[in-house]
């Protein structure tokens, strides 16, 4: 049986990014990436619906190790893509990666310290074992197999195509026909603008509003900063001006949630106009980052509002059509393309059937710990980025961390490591604090968070990053043991 120090799970943006930090300061460890699909990206190479881009700057979205150049701060798809393929070439990571290879099957044994693996190779139903004495998932928040879709009554009776996002036909034909995209968050108010200026009409019909925010997607100042620095100074400075400035801006909203209200929806008003029916379609009733922003480049939706190609309709869905949507209001949507951006599938831990000392996992009765590990869960480590800010830059210093773990494991003469609560850690949090509907789909059985530093998930970047960079990772509540 083939065997590892490490194995990562995933080679989209964490696991290259877990990949360099692993190779730079755990140089003596073997690993390998267990890649399921073909290529490295993940989402990026995953979703191909029209205008498919970030949605947080890509100067705390790129790599700490990499300066993202493009001076787009809000990328494409294709470009991040790139930048990807990029970053793993450079670094002499893709002969690293094993494609077309899937971990169906975790099984921890203590008395070894190790972890077999099951895992499937391309098209094959046969399970190969291999094992590893550290798990790394790096494999995202969401079901890459399926998105979230709502049984909605006659839906194998509309007679046009229907498309998830997530599955998005690259040959799609939308020229001059009716779509109406379901949804209100990044993804709708992303696909509504792209396919705008070549279809008939396109409608984004949401149950309810949600909160938008108009942004360039180049930064003068930005521009200025890289012109008179070099790439790898000027990168540096965009950073962490995007990092402080973004700590600010979420920590204001969060105390005071009505003043930005107030000033994101006038915000809309100012591209739409007084006449718009700004209460009914773009006023929420939750507070501001109980979801996440969404981010609208250069104004692009609106502009597509303002030129009638483009309209948004707030009501809820009775039935699918032949023809179309009828809404409980009685009004009917013609549709020739129903888009269905309803949402991800959240899932933890990579969909692997996981089993410590022969007992099952699981997840929803285990504490989180650093956002990365979990309550008596040995020498498996999960990345899980920022929901408040970039995800790599969370998934950044997950990898750093794992680094200095596991060579702190090696320096204490130790196999294995796994955070235990004592007494005094209630666990009873939510996993994390935002009411978005593919999160409290799967509450239930998501980890809980604790009543005390380190079991509660912070999402504050400079705290972690303090915390991981500058000071012991050893703590009261992390045990390290050998292998029996």
């Amino acid at each position: 049986m083939q065997s590892y120090d490490v194995v990562i799970v995933g080679a989209g943006i964490s696991g290259i990014g877990a990949a360099y930090n692993l190779q730079k300061s755990c140089p003596a460890k073997s690993f390998t990436i267990f890649e399921g699909r073909e290529n490295i990206g993940g989402t990026w190479d995953l979703f191909k619906y029209p205008g498919i881009r970030s949605d947080s700057d890509m100067h705390t979205m790129g790599f700490r190790f990499k300066p993202w150049t493009d001076p787009k701060t809000i990328a494409d798809g294709p470009s991040i893509l790139e930048y990807l393929n990029e970053a793993a070439d450079e670094n002499n990571l893709r002969e690293k990666i094993q494609f077309k290879t899937k971990v169906k099957t975790a099984q921890w044994d203590s008395s070894s310290a190790t972890w077999r693996l099951g895992i499937e190779r391309g098209t094959s139903d046969q399970i190969e074992d291999i094992s590893c004495n550290v798990l790394y998932l790096c494999g995202g928040y969401y079901n890459y197999d399926q998105g979230y879709l709502p049984e909605f009554e006659g839906y194998d009776d509309f007679e046009g195509t229907i498309i998830h996002p997530q599955k998005w036909p690259e040959d799609l034909n939308y020229e001059n026909k009716k779509v109406v995209v379901i949804g209100s968050g990044a993804t709708a108010v992303t696909i509504v603008p792209a396919m705008a200026d070549k279809v008939s009409k396109i409608t984004m019909l949401q149950r309810s509003p949600t909160y938008y925010m108009s942004a360039p997607d180049q930064r003068a100042f930005d521009g200025f900063i890289k012109k008179v620095t070099t790439d790898k100074l000027g990168y540096f400075l965009i950073r962490w001006k995007n990092i402080l400035l973004g700590r600010f801006f979420v920590s204001q909203i969060k105390n005071k949630p009505e003043k930005w209200k107030n000033f994101l929806i006038n915000g809309v008003k100012e591209h739409l106009g007084e006449d718009y029916d700004i209460e009914k379609h773009f006023t929420p009733k939750y507070k501001p980052w109980d979801q996440r922003l969404c981010f609208v480049p250069n104004g692009d939706m609106f502009e597509a509002i303002n030129s009638g190609k483009a309209e948004v309709v707030t009501d809820t869905i009775d039935k699918f059509t032949k023809d179309g949507i009828l809404l409980n209001s009685g009004e009917v949507i013609d549709a020739d393309i129903i888009v269905t951006a309803t949402g991800l599938n959240m899932q933890l831990l990579n969909g692997i059937d996981i089993t410590i000392d022969n007992q099952k996992l699981d997840i929803s009765e285990r504490i989180q710990y650093k956002t990365m590990m979990f309550s008596d869960v040995p020498n498996l480590i999960a990345t899980f980025g920022y929901t408040t800010a970039s995800w790599t830059l969370g998934a950044d210093l997950t990898s750093e961390y794992a680094c200095k773990l596991i060579n702190l494991m090696d320096s204490k003469g130790m196999d294995y490591f796994y955070p235990e609560a004592g007494p005094d850690v209630e666990g009873n949090g939510d996993f994390l604090d935002l009411n978005s509907g593919y999160i409290q789909r799967v509450a239930d059985k998501l980890p809980k968070q604790g009543s005390r530093d380190p079991w509660i998930n912070t999402q504050n970047y400079l705290k972690d990053l303090f915390q991981v960079r500058f000071k012991s990772i050893e703590d009261s509540d992390l045990k390290f043991k050998k292998a029996s």
